[in-house]
């Protein structure tokens, strides 16, 4: 029977593979993967020898129509993104959609994304909280923030290396230099950080450092 599992895969560490992840790949009768040079790495890592094909934001929509067919003749297919659960700030929302809009099961499985455990590791509240993933790069970037300054629930943003500290001081501009923040780097892997402070606090402290790997913000709530 067709099905398309989204297949979430390590953000750093391979060992928070599942075990089910792994069967899951090794009996699909494609992958699709938004970089099939990326996942090539992971692939060999686990033994899998399933057929591999790009499927990312530059081409989701040339393929799609394809897809749908193969998948309606009884293939069964999994997706999977450089890392984390896909469609949570990465490809997959498309192809979920149509497949659900042609009565094509579609599973995701429970697996690793970035910002559950930044989240957690903050100590801010996490009850209630609006996942804002990457701001606006230009336009609209500003109203976001406007509207964001109200927001009373805890918000989480992922953040290139690159605008980190532009991201932080705009926080400062919007929510206030006193507004608390905890930003980690790098998790799962070998040099995972986690700084917690103001606003400010956190700024001056990444000022010192040279910035690298995926990050996520989280922001306090205005009271």
């Amino acid at each position: 029977m067709s099905k398309l599992y989204i297949v979430p895969t390590p953000i750093g560490n391979l060992e928070d593979m599942t075990l089910r992840a792994i069967k899951v790949l090794r009996e699909a009768d494609l992958i699709l993967a938004e970089d099939t040079r990326n996942s090539s790495k992971l692939l060999k890592h686990f033994g899998i020898e399933t057929p591999m094909q790009s499927h990312h934001m530059h081409n989701e929509h040339k393929t799609m129509e394809t897809l749908i067919k193969r998948l309606q003749s009884g293939e069964t297919m999994a997706l999977i993104s450089d890392a984390g659960t896909p469609a949570i700030s990465d490809p997959g929302f498309l192809l979920t959609r149509a497949c659900i809009e042609n009565q094509i099961e579609v599973e995701c499985l429970p697996g690793a994304t970035a910002f559950v455990p930044a989240l957690v590791n903050s100590g801010l509240p996490n009850d209630r909280f609006v996942f804002e993933g990457f701001l606006p790069e230009k336009k609209g970037r500003q109203t976001r923030l406007l509207t964001l300054a109200e927001e009373t629930r805890t918000m989480i943003f992922y953040v290139s290396p690159h605008k980190l500290l532009k991201t932080l001081e705009e926080f400062i501009q919007y929510f206030g230099a006193d507004r608390a923040v905890s930003v980690s780097r790098e998790l799962s892997k070998l040099h995972e950080e986690t700084v917690r402070g103001t606003a400010q606090e956190v700024l001056d402290h990444f000022k010192q450092k040279n910035i690298k790997g995926e990050i996520v913000a989280i922001v306090a709530g205005k009271r």
